[in-house]
């Protein structure tokens, strides 16, 4: 059974930075791409980043490409998204995800919604002037 669990949201003042985590289950986050995604209220659902813990592969959305980083522990089988300098624009709910088939994220050019289909349950993002 596919679970993922979000933590780390809150509100935090614009320039500063947060650290979400995605704790996956196990078989999941060793076969599957898993990603980020966040929706802002009246906002079509944008993928953010994604990692394949099975082979390293990441991909990251040329909107936050040198601000967040997306990281993988095997260890502790959770995603995590570092999130610097964050904007206003940022504020948002974000979302982990794993893909709806086996395999890495290397076949991706783009994150669509469409591909994934296990969500968590998201965790707010809010982020201050």
């Amino acid at each position: 059974q596919t679970q993922l669990v979000e933590s780390g949201g809150g509100p935090v003042q614009a320039g500063g930075s947060l650290r979400l985590s995605c704790r996956v289950s196990e078989w999941t986050f060793r076969n599957k791409c898993l990603a980020w995604f966040r929706q802002a209220p009246g906002k079509q659902r944008e993928g953010v980043a994604a990692i394949a813990p099975g082979d390293g592969g990441t991909l990251t959305a040329d909107s936050v490409r040198g601000r967040f980083t997306i990281s993988a522990d095997n260890a502790e089988t959770t995603m995590y998204l570092q999130m610097n300098n964050l904007k206003p624009e940022d504020t948002a709910m974000y979302y982990c995800a794993a893909r709806r088939i086996i395999g890495y994220c290397s076949t991706l050019s783009t994150l669509l919604e469409s591909d994934f289909g296990y969500w968590g349950q998201g965790t707010q993002v809010t982020v201050s002037s």
